[in-house]
């Protein structure tokens, strides 16, 4: 019995077992409360089938506290209404036969079936055996999400469990036997492969999925084999041809070793020859090196008398270099001294040339001064022939004086114009001041304008498209069109932006305004069809909205902490506004301060309001129809993104306007400037031209003033040129004087320099004679010196050819001692061990029974290094004509005769054992697939008659493609409901879900007479079909699952039709559930029966 468990008034579900008529005696209580779950009351063993269930007991499972459940040996019909615990019952069979938790659909861990609110949960299925009822006991920890197994009381791992359950041939894992409430689709969704295994575990003998698992993998090791053996042959035939390719290389390489034998041998004859030729070479060489030495001896003692008459020559060059000294400078005092004469004489010549110089310029300078006295005089006539020219002109005085007033009239018309210029320039540059400015106050706002239009394009790239596209093509519409939302929404305070957000959705904000439907499926076609952009477009209400009166005056509110509302914390166009306050209802939005949020369960009740803001969260508030309760939802407020820059529209336009008269005003003062501009131009031309007719006066009437100056300057020039004359006679005389005393002293210098060159050619006479006797010296001394060169030239080649020959012998010793070590080294001979005359060695043998060339000594091969060389090159030059062979070759070669060996026994043993598979096979196939199709065929048979009672077709074939491929093998169900269409396989998809049901149930009950297994479950497939179909379904289950000796069936259903038949064997098995019910240990059902019959007994009396 169930423990009380729910809501507030706790339900009690009730399972209770009822059979259509029966003694009274056999009624056995289906749910109590028992202390000892393993005890079970007697039942007629006879009935059940082995492995049925004869008990069902749970404890704190799904929806049960305690609960136990003893269905009938036939048709067992679980019935109630959704949710009282039906399919608990099926969670309870499947959990407790070791089934998978996920096999149920419901959790995956087997600690959610558990119920809530407990640590720990309970499942016993007591199962029929004729040796002896088998109690299986499942404890459930939540906590562990594990489970403990019992049988019959005993501890015991899942794995025996299983073991157990499969032997009763019970499987919960198969969907034919075990079909639960939320696997009822999936048996359609079965492939004709997994229905023929899941139709062999239910109703086939226990060998025959076994064949059929032995049949897959025979084949499948068949398969293996065959490929293996046409792998391995290919691969044969593969290795023979390629050693048949390499035979030849082999016999190449045995050849190539021969002459490489010969070359080992030359190889190693040629240290000996070569020690012998180097040993004579030192022999030779050091008797050379013997004679070379006792000419050096000599050639050193016939240097000794050359060296000794080298020094004494040497002395006499050294007195004779010192004496040429002491003339040379007694030479040079002499030469120093002529010197000093010859520039005394040269300065005197020097000094005459000045004199001449200086008189010829006087000359000259007496010449010019008269040419220009002379030509004074010529310009003093010229200028006096003017003056009396110039004294019969007018008096020029009014006309000076009539241009001087012009001139002065122009000019004071000219500063006046230049003063109005000045006015103009400095009105422009204030202009043009203001305008700087304006102009920077409206690209401030642009920039926040910029700024907003940026994050559009970021988070909605069609939108600010379409909004360029907007820009370009206003004038295609008739009536006024407005950006989206968020740009033309311009916050009053920053702060708010977010209630504005947070009310407003965002495919709102990013939305076009149109107040026209024409204009906006305009926009709509050019932008969303031809452009492909994804944009929002909404229409402003025909009636505005935007000055609409809130219900409530804020007054009223302000006493909450409301202090506006949502229309007043921004401006927008008319439109926009319009359609706000018509789709949001922002003029009745209130938006509140912390102070709203303290006092929100009063405003709630009191203000009836529908939206509400607090400083950081939203209220909806709405009324319960049933209850006329007021239920409010609050969300935090979010941050703020689009909004939170603020542009004032209306003082950009004011400043456009501004600008607009600024530049009318700079235009206004430009026009002035240039005309002002034109008339001070014409005032400095007339300026200009009065300016050079004066000047022309003036210069006519000061002339004649200028000429007398000039003549009078010329008259004082020509007097001062006339004082300034000079006596040249006077001159000539001086010069002459001068330069004849220079000339007397010149005269004496040249004596007294005559004297001194003939004592520096004496002292040169006597250095040359000096000279010649060094030269004689320094000659012989070159001679002996040559000689003695010579000489020592020869010693040093002497000496040199010494020292190389010396060299020489030693490098030859050492080679020679080198040439012996390796001729030993390569002859194998030790150190101390002594050369015999005669040196042979035996050529290897070469393995497979290929050898070389007959021994060969020493003395038969080549006695010179040319011959052993040409021999060599020879032999060299015959083995490199075997190119591309290696001991690898003959090493490959031989493996692969060994592998090809070994392959052709491997291929032997795989046909065999390919032969043995086909053998085994032909056998299995033969025990499996005759009783196979038997099967199918008696599976088919029911399933038609199924069928055809209910006037519709249905067939089940066994389905393969290939007859060798057992893991493509079938059932195919094909199913017809109407006479006009043909039939056709059962799938997901195909069949209604009501038609797919009747499928399913028809084939589990033509399984059922057939089946092996002990008991079948099927929960709530009767929910898809319709009446007709459901009863006749149900017949058949009844009579089909109460036949003698058939397996238990399970039959779980929330509804039953009315006036359906029932069999006498049948169980039908009811779940209640309602605060109502009675305590576990208060149900006694015989004490009910009594109570009834008492009843209707006392009912006639009365």
């Amino acid at each position: 019995m169930a423990t009380p468990s729910g809501k507030a008034v706790t339900p009690n579900p009730q399972v209770s077992k009822r059979s259509l008529p029966r003694d009274a005696s056999s009624e056995v209580p289906s749910k109590r409360k028992n202390s000892n779950p393993t005890s079970t009351l007697p039942r007629p063993s006879g009935l059940f089938v082995e492995g049925s269930i004869v008990r069902i007991a749970m404890e704190n499972f799904l929806t049960y506290d305690i609960c136990e459940v003893s269905p009938g040996p036939h048709l067992n019909m679980i019935i109630g209404a959704n949710g009282t615990g039906k399919s608990s019952i099926v969670c309870a069979i499947c959990l407790g036969l070791a089934g998978k938790p996920a096999f149920m659909g419901r959790a995956d861990k087997v600690g959610f079936f558990v119920k809530r609110g407990c640590s720990k949960g309970l499942v016993e299925i007591e199962l029929f055996r004729t040796s002896g009822n088998l109690v299986i006991t499942r404890e459930i920890d939540v906590i562990k999400n594990q489970s403990f197994w019992f049988i019959n009381k005993k501890p015991v791992t899942q794995k025996i469990v299983e073991e157990q359950v499969a032997a009763l041939n019970i499987q919960v894992g198969n969907l034919c036997q075990f079909l639960p409430q939320d696997k009822v689709g999936e048996f359609a969704k079965l492939s004709k492969i997994e229905l023929l295994e899941a139709t062999e575990k239910s109703i086939g003998p226990p060998e025959m999925h076994r064949y059929h698992c032995e049949l897959k993998n025979f084949r499948e090791k068949e398969k293996q084999l065959e490929t293996s053996c046409k792998e391995k042959t290919e691969y044969l035939e593969k290795m023979i041809q390629r050693n048949e390719r390499y035979k030849q290389d082999v016999e190449r390489f045995y050849e190539r070793k021969r002459h490489l034998d010969l070359i080992e041998m030359l190889e190693a004859k040629r240290p000996w020859v070569e020690y012998e030729n180097v040993r004579q070479e030192y022999e030779g060489v050091k008797l050379i090196r013997d004679r070379v030495k006792e000419e050096v001896r000599k050639l050193k003692e016939g240097q000794i008398p050359m060296t000794r008459r080298i020094e004494e020559i040497d002395r006499q060059r050294r007195t004779l270099e010192v004496r040429i000294k002491e003339k040379a400078t007694d030479i040079k005092e002499a030469s120093q001294k002529c010197k000093q004469r010859q520039d005394l004489i040269e300065r005197k010549d020097r000094h005459i040339k000045e004199l001449q110089q200086a008189l010829t310029v006087k000359q000259n300078e007496e010449h010019d001064r008269q040419r220009r006295i002379s030509n004074t005089r010529k310009m003093i006539e010229d200028l006096q022939n003017e003056l009396r020219t110039a004294e019969n002109c007018e008096n020029l005085q009014p006309q000076i004086d009539a241009i001087t007033n012009d001139l002065r009239r122009v000019q004071e018309e000219k500063a006046l114009c230049e003063g109005e210029i000045i006015d103009k320039q400095r009105e422009k540059e204030m202009l043009e001041k203001q305008k700087r400015s304006v102009s920077d106050h409206i690209v401030r706002f642009d920039n926040l304008m910029n700024q907003k239009e940026d994050k559009l394009r970021q988070r909605y790239r069609d939108t600010y498209d379409a909004v360029l596209w907007l820009r370009n093509n206003k004038d295609r519409f008739k009536q006024r069109v407005c950006e989206p939302i968020m740009l033309t929404i311009n916050m009053k305070d920053n702060k708010n932006a977010k209630y504005v957000e947070n009310h407003i959705s965002s495919n709102d904000l990013r939305a076009f305004v149109f107040e026209s439907q024409e204009d906006m499926e305009i926009f709509l076609r050019e932008v969303r069809d031809n452009k492909k952009l994804r944009v929002n477009a909404v229409i402003a209400p025909k009636i505005s909205y935007a000055d609409k009166a809130p219900s409530r005056s804020l007054n009223e509110l302000k006493q909450y902490g409301f202090f506006s509302y949502l229309r007043e914390l921004f401006d927008a166009p008319d439109p926009v506004m319009s359609y706000l306050c018509c789709q949001y209802h922002i003029h009745e939005v209130p938006v509140g301060t912390e102070r709203t949020r303290e006092r929100i369960e009063r405003v709630i009740q009191e203000t009836r309001l529908k939206q509400i803001y607090t400083a950081e969260e939203k209220y909806v508030l709405k009324t319960s129809f049933y209850s006329n309760k007021v239920i409010s939802s609050n969300t935090s407020l979010k941050v703020a993104q689009f909004l939170t820059v603020t542009v004032d529209l209306e003082q950009r336009r004011h400043l456009e306007e501004q600008l607009k008269e600024i530049n009318r005003k700079l235009e206004t003062v430009d026009s002035g400037l240039v005309a002002l501009r034109d008339t001070n131009r014409r005032l400095e031309l007339k300026d200009n031209e009065l300016r050079l007719k004066k000047k022309e006066l003036l210069e006519r009437k000061t002339k004649k003033r200028q000429l007398e100056q000039k003549i009078s300057s010329k008259l004082a020039s020509i007097r001062l040129m006339e004082q300034d004359t000079c006596n040249l006679e006077e001159e000539e005389r001086r010069a002459s004087t001068k330069i004849k005393e220079i000339n007397v002293q010149k005269a004496k210098l040249v004596t007294e320099l005559t004297g001194l060159v003939k004592i520096c050619t004496s002292l040169h006479i006597q250095k040359v004679d000096l000279i010649l006797q060094n030269t004689t010296v320094i000659s012989e001394k070159n001679k002996l010196e040559a000689d003695y060169m010579a000489s020592s030239s020869q010693l040093r080649v002497t000496e040199q050819q010494f020292i190389e020959l010396d060299d020489n012998r030693q490098r030859l010793l050492q080679k020679c001692k080198e040439l012996m070590k390796r001729a030993r080294q390569v002859c194998n001979l030790s150190a101390d061990q002594a050369v015999p005359q005669e040196f042979q060695t035996q050529v290897p043998t070469i393995p497979n029974g290929h050898s070389s060339s007959p021994p060969m000594a020493f003395q038969d091969l080549p006695n010179t290094l040319d011959e052993i060389d040409a021999l060599l090159t020879e032999e060299r030059s015959r083995a490199s004509c075997f190119t591309g062979l290696s001991p690898l070759v003959v090493e490959e070669y031989t493996k692969r005769e060994i592998e090809i060996q070994q392959l052709n026994e491997e291929l032997e043993g795989k046909k065999v054992e390919l032969d043995e598979y086909r053998e085994n096979i032909s056998q299995v196939k033969e025990r499996w697939l005759n009783p196979l199709k038997e099967l199918v065929e008696k599976i088919n048979e029911k399933f038609s008659n199924f069928f055809s009672s209910m006037q519709c077709a249905g067939e089940v074939d066994l389905h393969t493609e290939n007859e060798e491929d057992y893991d493509k093998y079938g059932i195919r169900i094909r199913v017809k409901f109407r006479s006009s269409t043909q039939l056709h396989e059962l799938t997901p998809h195909h069949q209604s879900g009501g038609e797919r049901s009747v499928s399913t149930m028809l084939y589990l009950m033509a399984l059922q007479e057939l089946n092996r297994c002990p008991f079948r479950v099927v929960d709530e497939i009767n929910q898809g079909m319709d009446p007709i179909n459901e009863r006749r379904v149900f017949e058949m289950v009844v009579n089909t699952a109460c036949k003698e000796n058939t397996s238990q069936y399970f039959f779980i259903t929330p509804k039953l039709l009315q006036n359906l038949p029932y069999s006498e064997k049948m169980t039908v098995l009811f779940v209640y559930n309602g605060p109502h019910m009675l305590e576990p240990n208060r149900w006694n059902l015989k004490a009910f029966q009594r109570r009834r019959r008492r009843i209707t007994f006392t009912q006639p009396s009365q």
